[in-house]
C-alpha cells in the first residue's frame, strides 16, 4: 500500500450560470512546505467566517445555538465548518420541537435542510477560487484533482463544460470513479478524460464508520475502465 499525501480543498466555481462551492483534491503535495501552510491558513480563515455568517443565518431563522464546542475549538486554533454550527443547533434544548416537527434527527439531515446551496442558511466562501486552489496545489508541488463531478452538478452537459473550463485553469484531472457515480456517468467522464490526457482517480469518500452512505473503504465502481492515476500511481 502506498500512502500519498493530499488534500481537499473547497473553493469557489465562477460558473457561467451562477457561483457554487465545488471540492479540489490536491495528490502528492508537499504537506510540509511553508507555502501550502500559509495558503491553507487563509482559505481556513474565509472558511471560518463563512461558518459564522452561517450561524448567525440560522440565529435569524429562529433557531439557539449552543455554540460552546465552536468556542472551544476557536480558542483552541481549531477550524470549524457546517457540522459544528449543525451540533450546536443539536445540543440547544430550545430547538427541539422544531427539529422534531422538521424530521430533523442528526447533524446530516440538519445540513441538508438548511446548509446546503439552495438552503435558507447556505452562504458561500469567498476564497479559494478553482484557479487558488489548482495554483496552491501546483505550487506545492501536486496535482490537482475535480472531485465527484454528479454529485454537485447533475447536468451532463456541465459536467462536461466544466471539465474544461477546468483543464483551462490547469487542472490535471477528474475524479472519475466515485461511491454515488453510475455506469453511464462514469464512462462519460473516462471518455472525456481520455480525450484530454487528464488523469482519472476514485474514491469511496469514507466520512467514519458510523456515517450512513460514505463507511466503506473501496466502495466506488471502476466498471472495468483503468484508472489513470499519473503520477500519484
Amino acid at each position: 500500500m502506498r500512502v500519498v499525501p493530499a488534500v481537499e480543498i473547497s473553493a469557489i466555481d465562477n460558473g457561467p450560470s451562477s457561483d457554487r462551492e465545488l471540492h479540489i483534491l490536491g495528490y502528492n503535495i508537499d504537506h510540509t512546505g511553508a507555502q501550502l501552510t500559509r495558503r491553507l491558513e487563509e482559505f481556513l480563515a474565509d472558511r471560518e467566517q463563512r461558518t459564522l455568517r452561517m450561524a448567525n443565518s440560522l440565529r435569524e431563522l429562529g433557531f439557539e445555538l449552543d455554540a460552546r464546542q465552536i468556542d472551544e475549538r476557536r480558542a483552541a486554533g481549531k477550524p470549524i465548518g457546517r457540522p459544528h454550527v449543525a451540533q450546536a443547533v443539536l445540543s440547544a434544548p430550545a430547538n427541539r420541537e422544531r427539529l422534531a416537527a422538521e424530521h430533523i434527527d442528526d447533524v446530516g439531515s440538519l445540513i441538508r435542510a438548511y446548509l446546503i446551496e439552495g438552503r435558507p442558511a447556505y452562504r458561500l466562501r469567498e476564497i479559494p477560487t478553482i484557479a487558488q486552489a489548482v495554483d496552491a496545489i501546483h505550487a506545492a508541488g501536486g496535482v490537482a484533482i475535480w472531485a465527484h463531478p454528479f454529485w454537485d452538478i447533475s447536468s451532463e452537459d456541465e459536467v462536461l463544460d466544466s471539465i474544461e473550463r477546468f483543464r483551462a485553469l490547469g487542472a490535471d484531472g477528474v475524479e472519475a470513479f466515485y461511491i454515488t457515480h453510475t455506469r453511464e456517468q462514469t464512462e462519460l467522464i473516462a471518455e472525456r478524460c481520455r480525450e484530454h490526457e487528464l488523469l482519472t482517480t476514485g474514491s469511496a469518500d469514507f466520512h467514519g464508520p458510523g456515517n450512513t452512505q460514505f463507511s466503506r473503504f473501496l466502495a466506488f465502481d471502476t466498471f472495468g475502465i483503468e484508472p489513470n492515476l499519473g503520477p500519484i500511481g
